[in-house]
């Protein structure tokens, strides 16, 4: 792990600022500053940066984060790369640590493993201009010289150590980090990719990181991909996204297709707004990063079980990251095609046309649970609902969502009032919103947890302030005072930041919740006195509601055994504390 400390000085010594103006020209906006959202298309601007809090966030597609998040989703790198990147432009050295099976980074210290990648991928572009079987299997797929040359395409001879010609030092460690060699038994090494057509997995920025390798006759697997390394995670990336992301913008619509050649194929065709995921299923990174490109995804897959399937997890994975302005369709192409034979068969103007009538997602959704029902049964209409329940209340966009309920209200010949009960959906209710009953007297453990989430959102605006806050406000029985925890245990760091609470606790159970609360500065532009203010007006609010555990400690010690005079003096001071806090106007609530 790359140490703390380290990411800490890191997030103090770079300004978000400058690092996003490099790549975004940004306005001033009051304290913050603006721009267009560098991570999708849009024409007035909702992308906004913060100075004081070193964080970025997009009002229209969600993204956000702080310096390290924003290289990682600009420039398409792991977490790992995208450190160094920020280290190395801030002057840093990236310090030793433990990673990849064990292996410290000094090992590979002075290897640039870009560079690897780059000349693995120039010998296989080679070797393919003296492969006669390699050239006639891509020209028998229809494929000219030019789409092989965007794409890269190469080939890796038969053989077992041909890479050895490439890397002298065949035994170095750079070679295993990038997944070009496997150690097998006896310690003999051996190339990964053997006569297979050779198919480079770039990332945002260009840079080869992996590589997909086709068996040109029969074998197992047909497809082979690089391994997860340090520069390449397959549930992060999708296959010609970099060469993709110019028509992608332009036609206003992405195709996710599921191998190499239908993306190759499809741009053969003149359709070079296709994507594949990369042996892998749909990931809801594959459609945040997508969602960033353009605001409509069209998933092809073969019209058989297995691709219904993907369809169906594609649906599933989709649903928390969807927003109103957002589209995802579904073509299902005929059982014996897939979109490489579909686009040499049929031509390009009859793929956009089954294109132009992809399935939207909200048509799929209905229809395939009610193809798991017997709608003709009132037992077949109540188990539509119960399957539709845990999807429903997974969507994040909430005009589709009522549209859903509606629509699976009718199917299930309830009201949309009772859909909504049933389904736990609040705002379900025409003109009103479906919610319990209130209670009849205040709801004391709602109020608790609203004055926490006001007391993070303070904390979140001023840091330093985690080192006043006392230690029996802190009530852990709910998320919000957990949290609450997590950032009081910070309080050792010196110099604590937004960015780099944030970063520290990234990984954490925390994180989502603090960066709800987060969004909000922007709105609300919360200073540091407004903080302050707004601290020391929650610290007296949670006291009051929730007086000092300490008074019925020494109440239950006087009733059972009599107290000593100290804390009989203890015991008065704090009545008296909790009677004028009782006494006091609540402050109104201006944080949440």
């Amino acid at each position: 792990m790359i140490p703390d400390s380290f990411k800490q000085d890191l997030l103090n010594r770079v300004d978000i600022v400058d690092l996003v103006e490099r790549h975004v020209r940004l306005k001033k906006a009051g304290a913050n500053f603006v721009a267009c959202c560098p991570f999708h298309n849009e024409k007035s601007p909702s992308f906004t940066v913060s100075p004081s809090k070193q964080f970025y966030h997009c009002f229209g597609c969600g993204a956000h984060g702080n310096a390290i998040s924003f290289v990682m989703e600009y420039q398409g790198l792991g977490y790992v790369e995208a450190v160094k990147e920020l280290a190395d432009s801030a002057g840093m050295k990236l310090p030793e640590f433990e990673r990849w099976g064990g292996a410290s980074k000094a090992e590979s210290e002075g290897t640039d493993l870009y560079a690897v990648m780059k000349q693995a991928e120039q010998y296989y572009r080679e070797q393919l201009k003296n492969a006669p079987a390699a050239i006639a299997y891509l020209k028998g797929r229809g494929l000219t010289g030019t789409v092989a040359a965007r794409f890269a395409i190469g080939y890796a001879p038969d053989g077992w150590q041909n890479l050895q010609a490439v890397f002298p030092d065949y035994a170095a460690r750079a070679l295993k980090d990038c997944g070009l060699v496997i150690d097998g038994e006896g310690g003999r090494r051996y190339d990964r990719f053997r006569d297979r057509i050779m198919f480079p997995i770039l990332n945002q920025r260009g840079s080869v990181i992996g590589f997909g390798g086709r068996v040109l006759g029969e074998g197992e697997p047909k497809y082979l991909n690089s391994p997860e390394t340090p520069l390449f995670e397959k549930g992060r990336e999708l296959y010609g996204l970099s060469q993709a992301r110019t028509a992608v913008r332009e036609a206003g619509r992405v195709v996710v297709v599921e191998g190499y050649m239908d993306v190759v194929a499809l741009a053969q065709h003149g359709i070079e707004y296709a994507v594949a995921t990369l042996g892998t299923a749909t990931s809801p990174t594959h459609v945040q990063k997508l969602f960033r490109q353009t605001d409509e995804i069209v998933f092809c897959f073969d019209g058989d079980a297995a691709g219904r399937r993907a369809a169906w997890h594609a649906l599933e994975v989709s649903l928390p990251v969807l927003a109103d302005q957002k589209a995802v369709k579904f073509l299902f192409l005929p059982a014996e095609d897939d979109p490489d034979s579909y686009v040499r068969a049929h031509g390009r103007q009859a793929f956009e046309r089954l294109l132009a009538e992809a399935r939207p997602l909200s048509e799929f959704f209905l229809a395939e649970l009610r193809s798991r029902v017997d709608m003709a049964t009132l037992e077949g209409c109540s188990r539509l609902i119960h399957e539709a329940k845990p999807l429903l209340k997974r969507i994040a966009a909430p005009a589709l969502q009522l549209q859903l309920l509606k629509q699976v209200a009718q199917a299930s010949g309830v009201t949309q009032e009772e859909a909504g009960r049933l389904t736990e959906i609040r705002g379900a209710a025409p003109g009103r919103p479906v919610r319990p009953a209130p209670p009849k007297g205040p709801d004391r453990a709602m109020l608790n947890r609203k004055l926490d989430r006001e007391l993070l959102a303070c904390l979140l605006a001023h840091p330093p302030l985690v080192r006043e806050v006392p230690a029996e406000v802190v009530d852990v029985s709910h998320a919000e005072g957990r949290a609450l925890e997590a950032l009081i245990a910070l309080d050792g760091i010196e110099a604590l930041t937004h960015a780099v609470i944030l970063e520290l606790l990234r990984e954490s159970e925390h994180a989502s919740l603090l960066n709800r609360i987060r969004s909000e500065f922007l709105h609300k532009d919360m200073d540091t006195e407004v903080a302050r203010a707004e601290f020391d007006a929650v610290i007296e609010a949670i006291r009051r509601r929730n007086p000092n555990p300490r008074i019925k400690e020494l109440g239950e010690k006087a009733a059972r055994e009599g107290l000593t005079g100290q804390e009989r003096d203890e015991f008065g001071r704090l009545i008296a504390e909790d009677a004028a806090l009782k006494q006091r106007r609540m402050p109104p609530s201006t944080v949440l």
